[in-house]
């Protein structure tokens, strides 16, 4: 588990290093207000795997940026002196998430874990802040069960869902002629689920899903099961897989002629690394739903410029969303003026936010799902890339009060 040091104020996000603020001028600021007399923010994700480039290490760097942002806007006033940022791999796999989970929360002291891809490891995080009575601010997980069947007073889903996704993409694709589907999927929690909402929205929209066919996850070799979905002749094919296995999926597609045969391949879920590793003529006029674009506004582009400084490449939404989730909860803390879980859950249930990732942002205490502006995004042809990472034209915004399925429909339970 990775540990890193910073003073307040430094610009430099570099070396084992700890946040310190100057002193505690803020409100309910004393040191028995915190555990050990600090904050501890873990980052639990992928570090290694296919998730990596999409979320990793550059979502540490992420959330060392919002301490530094934090810091800057309080120095001594800030309630607390001490922010830690600790960081460890979680591999994919929800049996180690909980373990390291476990640890984080008893044996690392975090009051916070942040991230967390791969849906079925986020639902064993999300039981372990349950029973510690921990946060858990979910970003890279899209399982609507967080925020549903399996929710919890700890656990928060902060940048997209499931719902969103086939929302804007299954939806679009259909209404725009698409209407017999064959959905691939990888098969775990984020795959089912994608699958089960995809399915709603293409049968709202006047479609239908002929097959759906699931995948090893993960995996690099999906030839079998594109010319399986093929078979049936339909209109679109639907790839529920992300990261690395998406990338594999889209070559593989390219390669096999089905385009030719005059069938479409929808994407479920794709960030702006997944454009950049295969290029972007390999994904050129595609379609999808996106929760944020680096270069959408001047200040996500701001922002973007300072991500860039730090890490060497544009950010994900996934990069964004941790940031914003770190800063947001950094000022849930300075409001409380205490670390302990059930105060500074309560400064978040409800609030309201526009910062640099969420637009039209409200945390919702009936489920702790942060409803957001989301966005239909086509991929630019080749000639129509001005700079480098710059491959998404935003087509049309979608307000936070469609993007999202409503309150009432929630099944959480708080």
């Amino acid at each position: 588990m990775e540990s890193k040091r910073i003073r307040a104020g430094a610009a430099a996000m570099t070396g084992v290093l700890l946040f310190g603020a100057c002193g505690r001028g803020g409100p309910g600021g004393s040191g028995g207000d915190f555990t050990d007399g600090k904050l501890v923010l873990a980052v639990l994700n992928d570090q290694s795997g296919v998730y990596k480039d999409a979320s990793g290490p550059n979502s540490v760097k992420a959330v060392k940026m919002a301490v530094a942002d934090y810091q800057k806007k309080y120095g001594d006033k800030a309630v607390v002196d001490e922010i830690e940022v600790t960081s460890t791999d979680h591999q994919n796999k929800p049996d180690i998430a909980n373990t390291k989970a476990q640890e984080l929360y008893e044996r690392g002291g975090a009051d916070v874990i942040l991230d967390v891809p791969t849906s079925s490891a986020a639902l064993a995080v999300a039981n372990q802040a349950k029973n510690h009575k921990k946060l858990f601010l979910d970003v890279s997980a899209a399982t609507t069960e967080l925020t549903g069947a399996q929710c919890n007073k700890y656990t928060f889903q902060w940048a997209y869902n499931t719902y969103m996704l086939a929302n804007g993409t299954g939806t679009t694709v259909t209404e725009n002629g698409g209407k017999n589907w064959q959905i691939i999927y990888p098969d775990y929690e984020f795959g089912q689920n994608m699958t089960e909402s995809f399915t709603e929205a293409i049968s709202k929209a006047g479609g239908t899903v002929q097959g759906t066919i699931p995948t090893p996850f993960p995996n690099d070799n999906f030839a079998t099961f594109l010319t399986k979905a093929g078979s049936t002749n339909p209109d679109v094919i639907g790839t529920m897989q992300a990261g690395g296995d998406l990338i594999n999926v889209v070559k593989q597609f390219n390669e096999s002629g089905l385009k030719e045969k005059g069938i479409d391949l929808a994407v479920g879920l794709m960030l702006i690394t997944d454009i950049h590793s295969l290029g972007v003529d390999q994904f050129a006029g595609t379609m999808f739903t996106d929760a944020w674009y680096w270069n959408m506004d001047d200040e996500s582009r701001a922002w973007a410029d300072r991500f860039r400084d730090e890490t060497g490449t544009r950010p994900t939404f996934e990069h964004a969303g941790n940031y914003s989730a770190a800063l947001q909860y950094l000022e849930a803390v300075q409001e409380a003026g205490t670390d302990d879980a059930d105060a500074v859950v309560g400064k978040l249930e409800g609030k309201k936010i526009n910062d640099v990732f969420l637009r039209n942002g409200e945390i919702r205490a009936k489920d702790h799902l942060v409803v957001h502006d989301a966005y239909l995004a086509r991929v630019k042809e080749p000639s129509e890339v001005k700079e480098d990472w710059d491959y998404e034209e935003i087509v049309t915004t979608i307000p936070a009060a469609k993007a999202f399925p409503p309150a009432e429909a929630s099944e959480c339970s708080i």
